[in-house]
């Protein structure tokens, strides 16, 4: 809609059938880790090197958003703004990714690299479906 001149965006949309997948992908994703890191924390610790004391709430968050995220697909219309926020998280969790590879905050074994590479390319490969998802609902 434009008025004087000025076009603006609309809040929602409601034909987003590939952000709902991507959104929907990515709360399966989220949601599933969440519930190992937590469920397998100690098991994981060792075999990643990554600490208890940090997969318990990183697992706890990603079960959270998870199901924040499948809210947001649900929805009749697809908030932009929740959107906007989902893709700003996930590009934050790459960031930490791959400052916690740089900086060494873990003592990660191999595998435990691997996976932090591993995830850190999913989020941005479901990111970058999210943005194609609302691009296309435009």
């Amino acid at each position: 809609m434009a008025t004087a001149g000025i076009t603006r965006t609309p809040r929602t949309v409601t034909d987003a059938g590939l952000l709902r997948l991507a959104l929907k992908a990515d709360a399966i994703a989220s949601g599933a880790n969440g519930v190992l890191y937590v469920a397998a924390a100690a098991v994981f610790g060792e075999l990643f090197g990554l600490p208890a004391a940090f997969l318990y709430p990183a697992g706890a968050f990603l079960v959270a958003f998870a199901a924040v995220l499948f809210l947001i697909a649900s929805r009749p219309a697809v908030s932009r703004v929740a959107v906007g926020v989902t893709m700003a998280v996930n590009v934050a969790w790459v960031a930490a990714s791959v400052e916690s590879l740089v900086a060494g905050w873990f003592p990660l074994t191999g595998l435990g690299t691997a996976l932090v590479i591993a995830q850190a390319v999913a989020v941005a490969g479901l990111t970058a479906l999210q943005f194609a998802g609302l691009r296309k609902a435009s």
